[in-house]
């Protein structure tokens, strides 16, 4: 017989098992319904949520491979539409327009002008309410545009020929001081030169060399090291950008893996600010100012009459400083690149100036009529584009294709992708024919569309002719042997970019004979 202990111990170990078990139960029964409700809502293939595995595995995967190799990764995987996580946040990756012009919804839509990314990491490189790049305040980012679409557009545009043309030409006429021994020339080095250059005089028009407060007359080489100066700080800047923009908070409590960035972003802000103070007493000790304003003159105005700050001021200077290095200068690369592996395609551009420029130089020829190099330049941006993807942040809830996206929800937008897709002729080759008839504009969209398109898209276009015909108008270029596109190392992180070494990039430049007749405007 049971002690009576025992027998009265029995019932409350009972409940409290039943009580453990319900418990659990009740646990799981939330887990589970958690999971369904993620998946459930939007009926979107992707990394399943697991308890929470889910979403750090994919954001590890976007941390570790970047951002564009993740986003090609999951649609390769999972299909046009994925969902993800990035730092806990819902992300759905587009990369398709049809059926229904996906894509072409959402560069449309006024739902998606926000963007995503950390706050920390948009703080340690100012465009956390700054500048218009990554500006999420809605109403400010629409004021800071109106100045980049005044400069990007009329008197501005129409300057753009002749100042990428003399800016080219300069350095043309100086490439003995950037060959080596062996003949060959950093191309990706020289472009960023010019077109670090012609940003300056379209946009800021300060002497690089005067931000050290020496004499404007000490020669080419010496311009050239400042430039090779202000280039350093300005990849080390997009260096930290790719870097910061999607960490966690974590990672900016850790000295030793944040710190250096933080000193990057700090010296090229540094930098900008250098030259911003000289424009401010280049405009003080004018006795007239110039009819045309330029990009940093109107911020300065607008700043002492109380409408700007300053670090918005040195914020927009920056992002058009640095716009065309980051992405200009790597697409003339990969085009020059891609020239070399299609011969026949050089020579067509090269009979199609030659016939359109007669006894004119290169500023005087008719870029509208160059159609065959326009072709070049966009099925370039469409094979081989430098950004494509792009980042935003759904300001209401929308439906799209059946997929409900709520408020606050992260949209990556594969434009990479949508542009192999079966609408072009030969979607995964390089071929000028996948241009041969108009193409509508939602299957192609290197700039995008819509209120947060990129407002420099005329003037990038214009600058690329410019400095390819007066390139190709004096020579050709030519990689090193078993050099070509496929064959470079790059990253996909923030853009697709070759890794860069000591020889993998240099070209031989090859004068064309018998040479055109060309401008040289020596600039000191």
């Amino acid at each position: 017989m049971l002690p009576l202990e025992l027998l009265t111990m029995t019932p409350i170990v009972a409940d409290s098992v039943s009580g453990a078990t319900a418990l659990i139960l009740l646990l799981l029964c939330i887990l589970l319904f958690m999971a369904w409700s993620r998946t459930n809502r939007s009926y979107v293939p992707g990394p399943s949520f697991c308890a929470g595995l889910g979403p750090i595995l994919s954001y590890a995967r976007f941390i570790w491979t970047g951002i564009g190799t993740a986003c090609n990764y999951y649609n390769n995987k999972y299909g046009s539409i994925v969902r993800v996580w990035i730092n806990g946040e819902e992300t759905l990756i587009f990369s398709k327009q049809v059926p229904s012009s996906a894509v072409y919804h959402i560069l449309r839509s006024a739902h998606y002008t926000a963007r995503f990314g950390s706050k920390k990491g948009l703080e340690c490189i100012g465009m956390e309410g700054r500048g218009v790049i990554f500006n999420s305040d809605v109403p400010l980012w629409k004021k800071m545009r109106t100045y980049f679409a005044k400069a990007l557009t009329g008197p501005g545009l129409k300057r753009t020929v002749g100042i990428c043309v003399s800016s080219t030409t300069k350095h043309l006429d100086c490439l003995q001081d950037m060959t080596d021994l062996s003949g060959h020339v950093d191309i990706l080095n020289l472009l960023r030169c010019i077109v670090v250059d012609i940003s300056n005089r379209l946009f800021l028009r300060v002497p690089l060399n005067g931000q050290f407060g020496l004499s404007l007359l000490t020669g080419f080489n010496f311009v050239f090291i400042i430039e090779k100066e202000l280039l350093l700080k300005i990849q080390n800047y997009f260096e930290t950008w790719q870097t910061v923009l999607i960490k966690p908070d974590i990672f900016f409590k850790i000295g030793w893996l944040y710190n250096k960035h933080k000193r990057a972003a700090k010296e090229l802000q540094d930098a900008m600010e250098s030259l911003i103070e000289i424009k401010r007493k280049t405009i003080a000790e004018s006795e007239k100012l110039d009819d045309d304003l330029d990009f940093t003159s109107e911020l300065i105005f607008a700043q002492n009459h109380g409408e700007l700050s300053g670090d918005n001021v040195r914020q927009c200077v920056l992002e058009m400083v640095i716009a065309a290095p980051d992405t200009l200068s790597i697409s003339l690369f990969f085009m020059l690149m891609l020239l070399k592996q299609n011969p026949e395609v050089e020579l067509r551009i090269v009979e199609e100036m030659n016939a359109l420029s007669g006894n004119n130089d290169a500023q005087n020829i008719d870029y509208q009529n160059l159609k065959v190099l326009e072709s070049f330049i966009n099925e370039s941006l469409r094979f081989h584009p430098v950004v494509d993807f792009t980042m935003r942040k759904a300001l209401e809830d929308d439906n799209i294709d059946g997929t409900r996206v709520t408020k606050g929800t992260n949209i990556i937008l594969n434009i990479g992708l949508m542009h192999k897709t079966e609408f072009f002729p030969k979607p995964s080759e390089f071929s000028l024919e996948n241009f041969d008839k108009i193409v509508p504009s939602r299957f192609f969209q290197p700039f995008g569309c819509g209120p947060r398109s990129c407002v420099g898209k005329h003037i990038a276009m214009v600058m690329m002719k410019a400095v390819l015909v007066t390139l190709l108008s004096r020579y050709t270029v030519c990689p090193r042997r078993g050099c070509t596109l496929s064959s470079i190392r790059q990253t996909n992180n923030l853009s697709q970019q070759p890794v860069e070494d000591e020889h993998t990039l240099a070209m031989r430049f090859i004068p064309r004979t018998p040479q055109p007749q060309h401008t040289r405007q020596k600039q000191h």
